[in-house]
This record gives structure tokens, sequence and C-alpha cells, in this order.
């Protein structure tokens, strides 16, 4: 309350929609010189829970993400047949330096769903960096559009960026063999019923959802409204990446 400066950091850290540990690590990153700036995690959220107490709840769930406190059953895969007329590689045979996560330029991809499965937002994650990018999916999320939609967006990224592609068993996966062949790019498939084997895209998807809520049309959504959030994504601080951001270690691979 006495510290005009940090206090005007850590709120434009929710405005952001940072999480408190994110907001508090970040600022070591940001004033390495400064120890006035610092403010652990802890602290932050019993100032705002001491504000909800107060009458100000609404604002206060506004302020603090929100997310699952328990994990989803891992089921084990069932053995239904391969849906697809093209023969499926699958992630079993993807190479240790993807797994490892030791070579940056490998993705992982899926749709989220809008109401009624009616309208869809594909999202895609880079493996190394955490770096997220969105595909504008007007009208329909079939096959041929979800091909056309990742061609497009993968070709903006340099050669050494564009790895591989590691995807589920959806139904608009039915073209990968065009996609992989136009992007030069190598599809892997996930086991039936196994979302953890994508888990960087399933922690994102958890966070866009923050942005495309559940039950919703996400065909009002357009392509600046998709970068927006993505940009906001990619400029939070994450501990597995030491505090930095998915924007920041792209920016190196970009320049290295």
């Amino acid at each position: 309350m006495t510290h005009a400066a940090l206090r005007t950091a850590v709120e434009e850290g929710l405005e952001r929609k940072l999480s408190p540990e994110q907001i508090s690590n970040r600022l070591v990153l940001d004033y390495p010189d400064d120890e006035s700036m610092r403010v652990s995690h802890e602290t932050i959220y019993q100032a705002l829970y001491f504000q909800a107490r107060g009458g100000l709840k609404r604002e206060v769930q506004t302020a603090l993400r929100t997310g699952r406190t328990r994990r989803k059953p891992q089921r084990r895969p069932d053995q239904r047949t391969h849906r697809f007329v093209d023969e499926m590689v699958m992630i079993s045979d993807r190479p240790a330096e993807i797994e490892d996560r030791a070579v940056p330029g490998h993705w992982e991809g899926d749709l989220i769903m809008g109401e009624g499965n009616r309208s869809a937002i594909g999202t895609l994650v880079e493996r190394t960096t955490r770096y997220t990018m969105l595909l504008h999916l007007p009208g329909s999320h079939d096959a041929e559009t979800v091909r056309d939609a990742l061609v497009a967006t993968i070709s903006t990224l340099p050669e050494h960026l564009r790895g591989s592609l590691t995807w589920d068993q959806g139904a608009e996966m039915a073209r990968h063999k065009q996609f992989s062949i136009a992007a030069d790019m190598a599809v892997y498939f996930c086991d039936p019923a196994s979302p953890w084997q994508r888990g960087s895209n399933e922690n994102t998807n958890g966070l866009l959802r923050q942005y495309f809520p559940k039950g919703t049309d996400l065909s009002v959504y357009g392509p600046e409204d998709l970068e927006h959030v993505a940009q906001e994504l990619n400029g939070r601080p994450r501990k597995t990446l030491g505090w930095e951001t998915p924007a920041e270690r792209l920016r190196d691979l970009l320049t290295t």
C-alpha cells in the first residue's frame, strides 16, 4: 500500500491475467537491481483475499485466474481402429529429440470447441518455448478447412521451426498427409483418449478458456481477437521457462 511503483506493477500484472506467482518471480527479472521491487506471491494472494472479504469478491475473482484443482484421470488407450485413409505415424515413433524438448520447432495442436461443437479455434503450441499460435476457422472446422489454416500458419515460420506436429486422432486431421506434404512437416498422432501426450497443448487450452469460455459461440471472434489473445499468452512469464515468456524464448530462436 505504501510502495506506489510496486503496487502498480502488481496491478498491471493482474490486468494481464498473470498469476501472483508469475508476477512475483517476474519482478526479479524486470528489476534485478531494485530490491524494493519485491513481493512474495503469498502476500499478493493475502491482499486480494483481504479485499474479497471486504466486499470486492467479484473484482478479485476477475483478477485471479482459475483452473482445475484436480487432474483428469488418465485412461489407458483403447484398441479402436485408425480412422484415416492415409496411414498415421504414432507418437511412439516420434524421435527422442522431440520427446525431451531438446530441439525447438516441434508443435502440439488441437481444437477448442464452441457451443454444440458448431464452432472451433485451432491451437498450436511449440514444445520448447510454449509459444502459442491460434487458427481462425470461420464457418467450418472440417478437415479441409483445418488443413488450409495449418498450412497458412505454419508457412509463416522459418524452416528451422517447422519440425513436426503432434495431434490427436480427431476427424479434423483426416487430410494430415496433404498438410505434411504442403508444409514439409512430419505429423505424429497421439493414442486414443490420451490428452496428456500433448501436455503443453492441453495446458494452453485450459488457459484459453479464460478468453473463450465453454458453451459459447467461437465464430464471433475474428483474426484480430485471436492475435490479441495469443500475444497476451505469449507475454506471460512461465515457471517452466525460468520466468521468461514464450515470446522472449521464440525471439531468441529467431535471432540466433
